[in-house]
């Protein structure tokens, strides 16, 4: 486990302090009610329209497909290289478990697709405005099982990397635990690329000292949104594995690249789970100073050089430099 200074250029540090001076008079996240997700995802969704001439301006393109096992279907975006595939990136989108959807994720996953080769799935999981958190976490299972299984078709032998970022570094991490009951599938997961993701849903220790002024999340409304979450659970019921991934076991897990921020609320959920899960398997891990939740999507150059940094990681886990 390595945990670097990398990040510490103080012109960068400056521009995050910046920006976090703008965080901090807008609203922090926090699930309160199913009616506030619906109305932020209707919204979401409104200002999609016309993604698709994003992708076509990188000559790309997105197709919808209805997947899984039978009996779990689930939907996925897939976005293809314009040349011939290196590999996966089995992609979890974020978003609390209750908003959010692949598209979301187009910028992080057409720079993927450029500069890695590869070919990004997207999982569309049900969301838990309507579906309990284990569906969402059925959602991905099957997604990953009918990629890691096509023996016959467009993926046949292409190695895999998963990336997930907040509720899907949590969905990321649970898919990979439940996996080991298929050991040959799990073979083909070169790696995974986890941003600040949530491994304990009852609150690990940053999450429940987490001071008012937290930026983009809720911090002292973080656990008890996790109750919300798992209804008629009891703490010792939320913690089991793979529901709450921190209390799992990592052997047989492909290296792991980690990323939290300095000033996030979940900041403990990455160094925990990374330390537990370098007993059994390489883990880097980059703890990015003055960072809040969310910090990959913001205008810095911290944010732009971690992102180019995982999408070296996943060429170099797939066997192909990046550019």
């Amino acid at each position: 486990m390595d945990i670097n200074e990398r990040w510490s250029a103080r012109k960068d540090i400056e521009q995050v302090l910046r920006f976090n001076r703008k965080l901090a008079r807008l609203p922090r996240f926090r699930i309160r009610n199913r009616i506030t997700p619906r109305v932020i995802q209707a919204l979401l969704r409104a200002s999609q329209f016309g993604g698709a001439n994003k992708l076509r301006k990188h000559g790309l393109e997105a197709e919808s497909r209805v997947v899984g096992l039978p009996g779990a279907p689930v939907s996925v975006r897939i976005i293809r290289p314009r040349g011939k595939s290196k590999g996966v990136v089995l992609d979890f989108h974020g978003g609390g478990w209750v908003i959010g959807n692949a598209q979301m994720n187009d910028d992080m996953n057409i720079a993927i697709v450029d500069a890695c080769n590869v070919t990004v799935v997207s999982v569309d999981y049900r969301l838990a405005v309507s579906t309990p958190v284990e569906g969402l976490m059925e959602d991905c299972l099957s997604a990953a099982r009918w990629l890691l299984s096509d023996s016959g078709g467009e993926f046949a032998g292409l190695p895999v990397v998963v990336v997930g970022e907040s509720a899907g570094g949590h969905l990321a991490a649970a898919t990979l635990l439940a996996l080991k009951r298929w050991p040959e599938l799990l073979k083909r997961v070169r790696g995974t690329v986890l941003y600040y993701g949530v491994y304990d849903l009852t609150g690990t220790a940053s999450v429940r000292t987490a001071p008012p002024e937290t930026l983009v999340l809720d911090g002292p409304g973080m656990v008890e949104a996790f109750r919300m979450l798992t209804p008629g659970m009891t703490d010792q019921q939320r913690k089991q594995p793979p529901l709450s991934p921190l209390y799992g076991e990592f052997e047989g897990l492909p290296p792991a690249l980690m990323f939290a921020g300095e000033l996030d609320p979940l900041r403990d959920d990455t160094l925990d789970i990374a330390a537990r899960w370098n007993t059994s398997g390489a883990v880097e891990v980059h703890l990015l100073p003055h960072c809040p939740h969310g910090f990959i999507h913001f205008p810095t150059r911290m944010a732009a050089d971690v992102l180019a940094y995982s999408r070296a990681w996943i060429s170099s886990r797939l066997g192909e430099a990046a550019d």
